[in-house]
């Protein structure tokens, strides 16, 4: 098994095993999950420990299997130091931007690889735009129309609040790789300006809604 390979299975074995540990550990899950109180308590540890806790098996089963599809982009194209760099700045870009928007509810708690899956996500979609996704695994629809869609859609649950999932570490991991990514590969500004322009697009919205206090 290659370098590459390894530090992705790497990371589905450790969310794995985590996971399951606080499945049937409901003190461990309690002290690792995202929890905004403690937190500002000062333990921080919880904004990288929760990224590889999950409420149930549907939930992380779905997460790694999105992360093994776009994973193999990113490798390829970026290599596997860059890929971790990706999954690891996500998980805190998505931390630091739930605690960004929900500093002042103490009682907020979240799990999830989400934050780190998605910035993959995003990651994969600028370096290949033109690839195709399916909806449902029926629909297809290309990959950078589905970012923006599902950017969008996150505004929409962040500003409606009427369901479980952690929509704001979504944004915040789809920030961090769409930037680490950038950064990384500054070139994708020129080849793929167009993709770069339109999924910064809701980025933006985002930022103009919560300065005028629309979420």
């Amino acid at each position: 098994m290659n370098t590459v390979n390894t530090i992705l299975v790497g990371i589905i074995v450790a969310n794995a095993l985590i996971s399951y540990k606080g499945f049937n550990d409901y003190a461990f899950f309690r002290k690792y999950e995202f929890h905004v109180g403690s937190i500002r308590c000062g333990e921080q540890i919880r904004m990288i420990s929760s990224g590889f806790l999950h409420a149930d098996y549907m939930h992380l089963f779905f997460n790694m299997l999105t992360l093994w599809f776009f994973a193999p982009v990113v490798i390829q194209w970026m290599g596997s130091i860059s890929f971790a760099l990706i999954y690891f700045g996500s998980l805190i870009f998505g931390s630091l931007l739930t605690m960004l928007f929900h500093k002042n509810d103490y009682s907020y708690r979240a799990v999830g690889a989400s934050g780190a899956v998605t910035g993959v996500l995003y990651s994969a979609i600028l370096l290949q735009p033109d690839m195709m996704l399916g909806i449902f695994g029926i629909i297809p629809i290309p990959a950078y129309l589905f970012g923006i869609l599902y950017l969008l859609y996150s505004i929409y649950g962040m500003k409606a609040k009427n369901d479980n999932i952690g929509h704001t570490a979504h944004f915040g991991g789809a920030i961090g790789g769409y930037l680490i990514t950038l950064v990384k590969e500054p070139s994708l500004i020129v080849d793929h300006s167009l993709m770069v322009i339109l999924l910064a697009i809701p980025i933006l919205i985002l930022f103009v809604m919560a300065k005028l206090g629309k979420l």
